[in-house]
């Protein structure tokens, strides 16, 4: 029985399949984001995901297994130096799919497929606010005098 064993076919065979998928993981984690149909978004960021959990195990058997998917040392190297440890608190979800409308030509629906941000820029960020909002609070109120 084939349960629970759905993947988008693509239209291509399994092995081309399997390298559009490799090259378009490994450009995703070089480049951050990329620019691809839906339907190829949706199955790239399920392998993304995977190779991301891999890395922030470090072990390894588990860069020896991102290294016989994605055939590329130098992303796989990438991947577990420093892509791993930057989510290494993150349970998942290390990718966002943003749709971008009907693509020229054929209609087919694109979207942009990209890393989320890492725990340290969020923490940065949210640092930044409340450093801003204290000193709202702190600077001293003028109140307008009343036109008339």
């Amino acid at each position: 029985m084939r349960h629970l064993k759905h993947t988008f076919k693509i239209g291509r065979t399994a092995a081309h399949r399997h390298a559009l998928i490799a090259n378009a993981v490994c450009s995703l984690f070089q480049h951050g984001k990329i620019e691809t149909t839906l339907v190829k978004a949706k199955e790239i960021r399920r392998f993304a995901d995977r190779m991301i959990t891999l890395a922030k195990d470090g072990s390894m058997s588990s860069m020896h297994h991102a290294d016989s998917i994605m055939h590329n040392r130098d992303t796989v190297s990438y991947l577990f130096k420093e892509l791993g440890p930057k989510y290494a608190e993150r349970k998942g979800g290390y990718t966002r799919i943003v749709k971008l409308g009907p693509r020229r030509g054929d209609a087919a629906e694109m979207c942009l497929l990209s890393l989320v941000e890492t725990d340290d820029v969020v923490k940065e960020r949210k640092a930044a606010a409340e450093k801003a909002q204290a000193e709202a609070e702190a600077a001293p109120k003028t109140e307008e005098a009343p036109k008339a």
